[in-house]
């Protein structure tokens, strides 16, 4: 009679972990485990040897024409140049392309047009704010708390410092130190101590009875996982609790590093009569925005006794609110005048503390030289942030020329940008991945190594990038994730871009870089909180249609479009986000303030610059949106549309004001509102369009 063993869960347990020693014991006694491919400092290798040399613009493409080859396969043709100046628009400043600055490219006879368009790209101040975009997901960003409360709180001059360091092309490694440690530089200005605001962007326990030693260690267990996940590419958070399972990564590894953030002051409530709010900075005296506030109150001041100023008064008193609650301050980290002892917390629990533990880097990747040895001084956030970026550490390079050819491709050469580890994804073309590496850190031009800027330019100038999207009956079957990189890549825009692209083809879109978060429409009855009279008070002009990086990001109640898009809450990092296909983005896109109003907007402006037929209109209407012309097919189906609209609106005026309207200023009264209805609807269809949501 066959009898069942039932083991408990306890016994099942230790069983699991004797079956791991035993193993771990019969492997070192055997032959030595080969080391992980991501462990290895990355070589520049010579590139390698392919057939059709005059396809390559650059070292990027041999590698991935090579591996073409090899699979039998061939690179598609160049995309056309309107489909390239979109791509790079999107791609590189996050916006479309106006009609002038594509006829301007379509028509330029030079050699070097396209190489002085990136470049162009490359230098716009809104190329900061779309690359900032990637990293702020990382830096899980927000404007509040977090947790129940769910304050609100004053994070934004850490968005901008990240905005104008990419701006400015800061080095990376520089941008790497300045974040995990800018207040310990030397003569640390007040922007070296913004920049710290990487890692206060940790969630803060505001609840009753919470323990405030309790919170500040699992802040720093954030920092930890939050650290080693973008620097390292490394899921270290299972060595919280136990030595990592699948990676060579030990908990004295974990605590060693949590030790580095062990003796900052942020988060510390009782220490030193510190209250956990005030590790902040004041902000540079006279931010623009504020001055020019402050200009604005001046001069209708002095204008509000004269007759015609009668109403100066209400505008004086919104300007003087509006100054009162401007940010001063934003949180930083500071460190300790004292180090604090760090241990080691069995099993991860707050309250089981183990064996002593000082700073210290993964055995795996280096072994550290002691600063004590040379100092009498323990180790700091200074010496964590050096290491990162130092030759001695094999993955940081690695991981961020990834995570740009990520932002461009849709798809790392590693998939698993978060996990370089045993458990992620190997890279389709690890040759390629390593020479990127080497090529950031030690330019191959001679120029300042760990320049983003250079590895942007070098991977769009490839043929490998300008290839067309457009995908063969062969490609699909071989290839359909496109791995091999045998064509373009298509992918749907980021949350964020989706309204920033239907502003800028409306003309509503305020360039205005930095300040303040901003307060767009969303549907009423998102925010509520128990704790506080906080409400969403739509933001007024130009502030109103602000890019979406500014929008006021609350973690309990995240702007609606946002999240049916796929943006997160940032409680936690977020490495890459998913792309999802769901009816309720259909709806947001034909039904949310934020859609409608730039559809109407680019309505008077179809009626106004469109020119006088119907066909015209259609014309200059989907150039705004999509870059291209419309062919004959599309044209007659978006005129059946509008002339279908237009017979609604003119049998119900009502509805035809109330939706040429849309909470904008009132058009001009020689527009007929029937017609900008109609064009209204014939807009809204051009921004649900899967084209317009997508980077081809």
């Amino acid at each position: 009679m066959r009898r069942t063993i039932i083991l408990s869960r306890p016994l099942l347990s230790c069983l699991v972990i004797l079956i791991l020693a035993v193993e771990t014991v019969s492997f070192a006694a055997g032959e030595k485990k080969p080391v992980h491919w991501s462990y290895v400092r990355p070589q520049r290798s010579a590139l390698p040897q392919v057939k059709d040399r005059s396809w390559c613009r650059n070292p990027i493409d041999y590698f991935v024409l090579a591996r073409l080859e090899k699979e039998g396969l061939h690179p598609a043709p160049q995309a056309d140049r309107t489909t390239l100046i979109r791509r790079l628009s999107l791609d590189l400043i996050g916006l479309p392309p106006t009609i002038a600055e594509t006829d301007a490219f379509v028509n330029d006879p030079s050699s070097d047009a396209y190489e002085r368009l990136v470049d162009r790209l490359l230098a716009s101040p809104h190329f900061g704010e779309r690359a900032a975009l990637r990293w702020l997901d990382l830096a899980r960003y927000a404007d509040s708390n977090g947790y129940e409360k769910d304050r609100l709180r004053s994070m934004w001059p850490y968005r901008d410092w990240v905005i104008k360091a990419f701006n400015a092309d800061m080095p990376f490694d520089e941008f790497t130190i300045k974040q995990i440690a800018g207040d310990l530089l030397p003569n640390a200005t007040v922007e070296d101590k913004i920049a710290t605001g990487f890692n206060r962007n940790t969630m803060l326990n505001e609840e009753g009875g919470v323990d405030p030693e309790e919170y500040r260690y699992y802040a720093n267990v954030d920092r930890v996982n939050t650290t080693s996940t973008v620097w390292l590419g490394t899921t270290l958070a299972c060595a919280q609790c136990h030595n990592h399972k699948y990676d060579p990564f030990t908990q004295k590894d974990y605590y060693q590093l949590l030790a580095y953030f062990n003796s900052t002051a942020a988060e510390t409530s009782k220490e030193g009569g510190t209250d956990p709010h005030d590790i902040s900075v004041k902000l540079p005296v006279d931010p623009p925005d504020l001055r020019q506030m402050q200009e604005r109150l001046a001069q209708l001041t002095h204008e509000q006794d004269e007759p015609e100023h009668s109403d100066n008064h209400k505008q004086i008193e919104e300007l003087k609110r509006q100054i009162a609650a401007y940010p001063k301050t934003t949180l930083i980290m500071q460190e300790l005048p004292k180090p604090r002892p760090t241990h080691i917390h069995i099993r991860g629990g707050f309250l089981t503390e183990g064996d002593l533990v000082e700073p210290g880097t993964p055995a795996v990747l280096t072994q550290t030289v002691s600063a004590q040895s040379k100092s009498d001084r323990l180790q700091n956030r200074l010496d964590l942030a050096r290491w990162l970026i130092s030759d001695d550490n094999p993955l940081t390079a690695r991981v961020q020329v990834n995570r740009i050819w990520e932002q461009l491709f849709g798809r790392g050469i590693v998939a698993t940008s978060e996990d370089f580890g045993t458990q992620g994804d190997p890279p389709t073309h690890p040759l390629l991945l390593d020479w990127l590496a080497c090529e950031l850190m030690h330019p191959s031009t001679g120029a300042r190594p760990w320049t983003e800027k250079a590895i942007y330019r070098l991977i769009v100038t490839s043929a490998t990038y300008r290839q067309s999207s457009d995908v063969t009956p062969e490609l699909e079957e071989k290839d359909p994730q496109n791995r091999l990189l045998a064509r373009g890549a298509r992918f749907r825009l980021p949350a964020e871009l989706i309204r920033d692209e239907a502003l800028a083809a409306s003309g509503l879109l305020s360039e205005k870089i930095g300040g303040p978060s901003v307060f767009p429409p969303q549907p009423p009855g998102i925010w509520h909180s128990p704790y506080s009279g906080d409400k969403w008070v739509t933001s007024k002009g130009e502030d109103r249609y602000r890019r979406g990086i500014y929008t006021f990001l609350r973690r309990s109640a995240p702007y609606p479009e946002f999240m049916a898009f796929d943006k997160t809450t940032h409680e936690a990092i977020c490495t890459r986000r998913s792309r999802t296909d769901t009816p309720l983005q259909a709806l947001t896109t034909l039904n949310d303030p934020a859609f409608v109003e730039p559809a109407a907007e680019l309505a008077r402006k179809i009626v106004q610059e469109g020119g006088d037929s119907t066909q015209s209109r259609i014309s200059f209407a989907f150039r705004r949106v999509l870059t291209r012309s419309p062919d004959n097919s599309e044209i007659k189906r978006l005129d059946a549309l509008y002339q279908l609209m237009l017979k609604k609106y003119q049998a119900d005026p009502k509805a035809a004001e109330e939706l040429a309207d849309s909470d904008l200023p009132k058009p001009a009264k020689d527009l007929d509102r029937a017609q900008l209805a109609a064009w209204t609807t014939v807009a809204n269809v051009l921004f649900n369009l899967d084209e317009t949501l997508t980077r081809e």
